[in-house]
Parts: structure tokens; C-alpha cells; sequence
């Protein structure tokens, strides 16, 4: 079975799409490099040194809980940073990434990885085809604000700190248009794996 990436903007519904395909297709593997990214961010000692020597000790709490809203406020305001936080994060989940799409190059079952800087990461190598999930300008800003309770200003910051969805769409091999409920989601999930299977 190939290697799907399923990528996108910030809320355009990524999730909500691989919500659809694990009730569609229960056996397949998921890859999730938010997820990753939390594990590392939390887990592993080398990574959060790393972290706490590039945005200060008080980045983490006493408790040793990384402030998430912090230190995304911090990287979206500051490239630099943002740049210093990829090349922490970024090796370490490709490199699980690879070993996982590898160890399931011979499986039977579906292997999905929902990865949102796939193209600015050049993940898009290691995946036999890519679906984008996307939906109008209006729609994601919505979401965005409903999701994180920011204020337009600070929305429209973080969607256009992202790749632009034009461009992903553009080098997509499948999109997926999510404007409406997760009926609509659900069945563009349902005829996508129909064709895959095929």
C-alpha cells in the first residue's frame, strides 16, 4: 500500500479528514507529526535543552510543561526563532517519518501521515502521492479564531506565516475541499480510498 501525505493550512481540517479515514479504513497506520512534535517537545531531555537554551529556561514550567502559547507567539513574530525551533524539531520528525514510511513499504494496510509543513520540509519525498486539504480564505480564518480565541490580526499572522494554500494546492496530487460539514469530508474521504484501492 502507498504512502499517503495529507497536508494543508492551519485549521483548513487536516484532522477532521483523518478522523474520516481511520472510520473508513480501521487497519490503516497513522502518522502524525504534530503529535511527534509534542512527544519530543516533552519527552525527550536533548530536544528540550535545546529549547530552553534557544528561548530561555522559562520556557518550560516548574512542572516541567513546555508553554506552548509562548513560545508559539515568540516564533511567529520572530523568523529567526522560528528558523532555530525548525531545525530543532524538524530532522528528528522527518527522520521518524522515514523509518515509519519505510518499516510499511511492504504492508498490506494504508499508511497516512498527517504532516503540516510537508512540502516545507520536503516530505513530499517520502510519500507516494499527497492529498491537500482546503477550504476558502474566509472559512479558514474563522476557524482559526474560533480554534485559538486569537484576534483577526493575530489569525491572519499565522495563516500568512504558512505556505501559501494556492501553492500546496498546486503541487497536490488530490484535494480535498473542506467548506462544508463532516458529512461532505467524510464522503471525498470514502471516494479517495475507494480509488486508491482500486
Amino acid at each position: 500500500m502507498p504512502a499517503i501525505g495529507i497536508t494543508g493550512g492551519i485549521s483548513t481540517g487536516k484532522t477532521t479528514f483523518c478522523e474520516c479515514l481511520r472510520e473508513i479504513v480501521p487497519a490503516a497506520a497513522f502518522f502524525n507529526a504534530d503529535q511527534v512534535a509534542r512527544d519530543l517537545t516533552e519527552n525527550d531531555p536533548e530536544v528540550r535543552d535545546l529549547i530552553a537554551r534557544e528561548f530561555g529556561a522559562a520556557i518550560y514550567s516548574q512542572n516541567g510543561d513546555l508553554n506552548r502559547a509562548q513560545i508559539r507567539s515568540i516564533v511567529f513574530a520572530d523568523a529567526e526563532k522560528k528558523r532555530a525551533l525548525e531545525q530543532i524539531l524538524h530532522p528528528r520528525i522527518r527522520r521518524q517519518w522515514s523509518l515509519e514510511a519505510e518499516s510499511r513499504r511492504n504492508s498490506t494496510d494504508f499508511f497516512f501521515a498527517d504532516i503540516p509543513l510537508l512540502y516545507e520540509t520536503g516530505g513530499e519525498t517520502l510519500c507516494d502521492c499527497v492529498v491537500v486539504v482546503a477550504c476558502s480564505p474566509g472559512v479558514q480564518l474563522e476557524r482559526l479564531m474560533a480554534r485559538t480565541k486569537l484576534d483577526r490580526a493575530a489569525s491572519e499572522k499565522m495563516i500568512h506565516a504558512q505556505m501559501p494554500l494556492t501553492e500546496k494546492i498546486r503541487r497536490a496530487d488530490h484535494l480535498v475541499w473542506n467548506n462544508g460539514g463532516r458529512g461532505v469530508l467524510a464522503a471525498q474521504a470514502g471516494l479517495l480510498v475507494k480509488y486508491w484501492q482500486g
